[in-house]
């Protein structure tokens, strides 16, 4: 029986920190039963990852000096799990004080790991990637705002706060277009501990014009919704695909960081590059 669940992790609980390396931090959450919750069993019915950020990296080079770097972490959405984010910042706070040789050494025990943690002692089908940017690159890491069109711009009336497909429709017999709709009114509660989490989300379509004012009651409708930020991607790409009938979508949403963590899922239909993993204003 798999006894990971969120209840039976470290999130809302008092955690001693630990300083030195520990993989067996790392706490493996299965996917399936909530994907399960939304009609998909087996195989996924689309493509993506969950893009994360690491703010808060540090650990000792051989002669004891602190290093410090930013970690970008992409999670692939076929993996039968993801990892709790307490557990990945206790996890990380374990290289404080731990020696490696390198930069890279730090990198492939990262991607070790989690890649270990992210199939939960199953075949590694697809691996984490792990990216680690030093001091003197920085400055490459501009603020950018997702693109597209903002419908947050609309004066429509919110009465639900907790997810309503019904909200959404598109024009089914009318000429189909391509559109590119972004939000910034996204809210949601983290499933265990009741803690908002805020965010953005960009939608990308092809196929019948989706009813924006609705599209936009359907994401206020999350407000009160407790799921995890991969969970409540799924559910809006589900929940579209199903009343909209897009011929190719993609959504998008950048979350506000959490001690020192933000986790941005994507999911496509169809094969395309992952975006850019470049932070928002409010991230």
């Amino acid at each position: 029986m798999n006894l990971n669940t969120p209840e039976h992790s470290q999130l809302g609980k008092a955690s001693a920190y630990i300083d030195q390396y520990d993989a067996s931090l790392l706490y493996p959450l299965p996917r399936e039963a909530k994907r399960r919750e939304m009609g998909i069993a087996g195989s996924v019915p689309f493509l993506g990852a969950d893009l994360w950020t690491a703010f808060e990296l540090s650990w000792l080079n051989l002669r004891g000096k602190p290093q410090v770097a930013l970690a970008h972490i992409t999670i692939p959405c076929e993996s039968t799990h993801i990892v709790e984010s307490k557990s990945f910042k206790l996890y990380l706070n374990s290289f404080n004080n731990t020696r490696f040789e390198s930069a890279d050494a730090l990198r492939e025990r990262m991607r070790h790991d989690l890649s270990a943690a992210i199939w939960h002692g199953g075949p590694v089908q697809a691996g984490a990637g792990v990216r680690l940017l030093l001091p003197e690159l920085f400055d490459r890491e501009p603020v950018q705002e997702l693109d597209g069109l903002c419908i947050d711009r609309l004066d429509v009336e919110c009465k639900h706060y907790q997810p309503a497909p019904e909200l959404l429709s598109a024009a089914l017999h009318e000429k189909p277009v391509e559109e590119t709709l972004v939000s910034h009114l996204l809210k949601s509660n983290c499933l265990v501990t009741g803690q908002p989490d805020w965010g953005s989300v960009q939608i990308r379509y092809s196929g019948p014009q989706i009813d924006q004012a609705g599209l936009l009651q359907y994401i206020v409708s999350f407000r009160n919704h407790n799921e995890f930020h991969e969970q409540c991607v799924e559910r809006m790409y589900t929940d579209i695909m199903a009343r909209c009938k897009p011929a190719k979508l993609m959504v998008y949403a950048r979350y506000t960081r959490r001690g020192g963590l933000d986790i941005n899922p994507w999911r496509s239909s169809h094969p395309q590059l992952p975006p850019a993993n470049v932070r928002t204003a409010r991230q």
